[in-house]
């Protein structure tokens, strides 16, 4: 036997041995996903297929017609979808020059003021929300309005109030990835552009921008799929009139007990999500790699 066929005789072991040791160590987080993650999600998609029970709940069986009827549940739907891309356009909005100020003027006060804006959510969000009732209530900003002539305002449960608790309430997880974005850009990048005769407009455009494209992905992704189930602001700030996805599942389940036709909106929900991920996932993977910078514009 050659020294060559010693030597790779001698890694196969080891090789086997550390895949063995990773096995292991990957065990606890595999378990953990499998039984609270996608047990759920099973039990979820099996009870979508039954019907519901004459006094409510789940009777066993097997049947298209609870993903046939979500059509009727357009409205709540439809909200979900157009105040959750309003608000996560909104955090861009806001939050993508913030992070620019701080990622290039900032000087020693970058973290300082990076947690400024993360402070906030050290609170409870409910505590945040229900001082969102009174700001806006007719003892907050309505009643500084008419005082100054304007007239009686509602601010309170109405699609505004929503859209600011979204904005409010997720704003740091958009600040957050963009800021870090910025801050890992490679400056001598920058400098080629301007000595190119590259202004600042067209430098962003064509340098900065592409670069942080990922964490502007990132900052939409946290910002979109936690609002398209959000429960709590709707219901709050909006009154009962904003109705979300995440209110119809709750009346679902616990008002008028329709298990099945509750687990067909959360199944779809849920496929519409990962279909989300799987499209942040490729566009992500097109940006890293060699050569795809420039391709974003």
């Amino acid at each position: 036997m050659s020294v060559g066929s010693r030597r790779s005789s001698s890694r196969r072991p080891r090789a086997g041995g550390r895949q063995g040791v990773l096995g292991l160590l990957l065990l606890p987080a595999a378990s953990w996903y499998l039984l609270f993650l996608l047990a759920p999600l099973l039990v979820l998609a099996i009870v979508s297929f039954g019907q519901r029970a004459p006094n409510g709940g789940y009777d066993p069986g097997f049947s298209f017609d609870q993903y046939v009827n979500i059509g009727t549940r357009l409205t709540p739907i439809i909200n979900t979808v157009l105040l959750g891309l309003a608000g996560t356009i909104v955090c861009l909005l806001v939050a993508y020059p913030l992070a620019y100020v701080l990622a290039s003027r900032g000087g020693s006060w970058k973290t300082v003021l990076m947690a400024l804006i993360v402070v906030p959510m050290w609170t409870s969000f409910l505590i945040r929300t229900y001082a969102w009732m009174f700001i806006l209530g007719s003892n907050g900003i309505p009643s500084i309005l008419e005082g100054l002539g304007f007239g009686p305002i509602q601010l309170l449960n109405t699609p505004f109030a929503v859209l600011l608790g979204i904005v409010y309430n997720y704003l740091p997880l958009m600040a957050l990835p963009i800021y870090i974005s910025l801050e890992r850009l490679d400056h001598s990048m920058l400098e080629a552009s301007r000595d190119l005769g590259a202004g600042s407009l067209a430098t962003f455009r064509q340098v900065t921008f592409p670069l942080s494209a990922p964490g502007v992905i990132s900052g939409c992704l946290l910002v979109f799929i936690p609002v398209m189930g959000e429960y709590l602001i709707p219901t709050l700030l909006g009154g009962g009139k904003t109705y979300f996805l995440g209110n119809a599942l709750a009346d679902l389940f616990l008002q008028s007990r329709n298990w099945p036709f509750g687990s067909a909106l959360a199944t779809a929900f849920v496929i519409a999500m990962l279909i989300v991920v799987g499209i942040y996932t490729w566009v992500t993977r097109r940006l890293s790699s060699p050569g795809r910078e420039g391709s974003l514009l």
